[in-house]
């Protein structure tokens, strides 16, 4: 072989293994998590709160859009971070001890060795798609200014479920979430899941008729209350105390009070012991929602419901007030709040059977929702034996991020049954409250809350 021939050959080899050398280390690059750039400021290195083990380091800070947050590394940390979507939401300017509050409720993924990291939120109310980009920018933070996860599990818990899930379909260049985690989750989106709480209101000033009084001004009830109207829990337990002889002992309460709780309930389908909490929410939540998110707008209706379970539902559906939605206000309250079920990486939910603030049937839709947009598969669903709603059981959390993990992995999707086996087999090491019910079905959510 000429020596030109040979120097021809090397030069094409030496080309053929350069490029494939680019091709492996580029695809790599493009598996290895990379830290996106942030102009975020770094946080703060403080003493944690006594809710946590002994060597955990924390670090407080605020973002560029006024979140505060919170950054908790266990001193035996397994690598994996998780970023929490917290409950409610409040109402009014954020405070730092939210994120102090959820870390305690939560304190769980700290104690089996996750990194924590929590956010405030930039402002209270229903604003589903802020909350998950403050979400997102929590997680930059953190791996700018605190730790790189080998894995990140988003976890929404009640309204930050759907936070969470909202998130996970938002932000999906680089997957920068291998497994979300919904539990005890407000999943139905909201131009459906709060429905219920205008047929509360309707339904309960027709037998009350005190809020309003008739001596007081008179709006709509999907307003909640008339912009800068103000009325405290407090204030709201007087007139339900008239009424239905709420924070009364059941013995005490008079006949009328009695019946006109129980028939509430039973028309509302609810639990008695939840109608005060759910009417607190559809009149705060409700002012807040229409005054600052829907432009005064009405985002609920209940024309054409028929309401069932009084003495004379023929009297109460021709006497209660109706409302017909407003179309523009039902599009934003979708496109901000209703998951769309496009999310790229697994995902796990948990719910108790019983719970009375975001009940089960919330599930069913939001299975359906998932189907509907083509992630069906990458879906499981456990339920609980509890009635709570706030928090469940630490064996049954450590369970589902563990599987979530290792789904995320490459392992074989999860099932019910395994998740409660693999859950009972955890309560020696982290006490009992598995409680799961593998073979449960929850009802069609149109069987809780009345279709329109």
């Amino acid at each position: 072989m000429s020596r030109r021939l040979s120097g021809r050959l090397s030069d094409r080899l030496s080309r053929r293994f350069f490029l494939l050398g680019s091709a492996a280390l580029l695809g790599a690059c493009a598996q290895a998590p990379v830290a996106p750039v942030s102009t975020e400021a770094a946080p703060t290195a403080q003493a944690c709160p006594d809710s946590v083990p002994a060597g955990t380091r924390c670090w407080f800070g605020r973002d560029s859009a006024g979140a505060h947050y919170l950054v908790a590394m266990p001193a035996q940390w397994n690598g994996t971070l998780v970023l929490h979507a917290h409950g409610g939401p409040t109402l009014g300017e954020p405070k730092p001890d939210r994120a102090l509050e959820d870390l305690k409720r939560w304190s769980v993924w700290v104690r089996s060795g996750y990194l924590f990291a929590a956010s405030t939120f930039r402002q209270g109310g229903v604003e589903v798609r802020a909350a998950a980009e403050d979400t997102e920018r929590l997680r930059r933070i953190v791996l700018q200014h605190v730790a790189q996860p080998k894995k990140t599990i988003l976890h929404g818990q009640s309204w930050g479920a759907g936070v969470a899930a909202k998130g996970a379909e938002m932000f999906t260049e680089g997957k920068p979430y291998d497994a979300v985690l919904l539990t005890s989750g407000v999943l139905a989106g909201g131009s459906r899941a709060y429905n219920f709480r205008l047929d509360l209101r309707a339904v309960y000033q027709y037998y009350c008729n005190n809020h309003p009084r008739p001596t007081e001004p008179q709006y709509p009830l999907w307003m909640g209350l008339p912009a800068g109207a103000k009325m405290s829990s407090q204030q709201l337990t007087e007139r339900t105390r008239e009424c239905i002889g709420q924070g009364v002992p059941a013995a005490q309460r008079t006949p009328e009070q009695a019946k006109r709780l129980a028939t509430i309930a039973k028309v509302i389908r609810i639990p008695e012991s939840s109608v005060h909490g759910h009417l607190n929410w559809a009149t705060g939540h409700f002012q807040d929602t229409v005054q600052n998110r829907t432009g005064g707008l009405n985002p609920w209706g209940n024309i054409g419901v028929r309401y069932t379970g009084s003495d004379d539902d023929a009297a109460l559906n021709a006497g209660v007030a109706r409302y017909a939605a407003d179309p523009a206000a039902v599009a934003r309250m979708v496109a901000d709040t209703d998951p769309t079920g496009r999310i790229p990486v697994p995902v796990l939910t948990l719910h108790a059977v019983k719970d009375a603030t975001a009940f089960v049937e919330m599930q069913s839709a939001f299975r359906e929702t998932m189907h509907r947009g083509g992630s069906g598969e990458r879906l499981v669903q456990v339920f609980a034996d509890h009635s709570e709603h706030s928090y469940l059981a630490d064996p049954l959390y450590v369970t589902l991020a563990e599987a979530a993990l290792a789904w995320a992995s490459g392992a074989a999707k999860p099932t019910p049954a395994g998740l409660a086996q693999r859950c009972q087999a955890l309560e020696a090491t982290w006490g009992a409250g598995c409680k799961l019910l593998p073979t449960f079905q929850p009802p069609p959510f149109d069987s809780r809350v009345y279709p329109r």
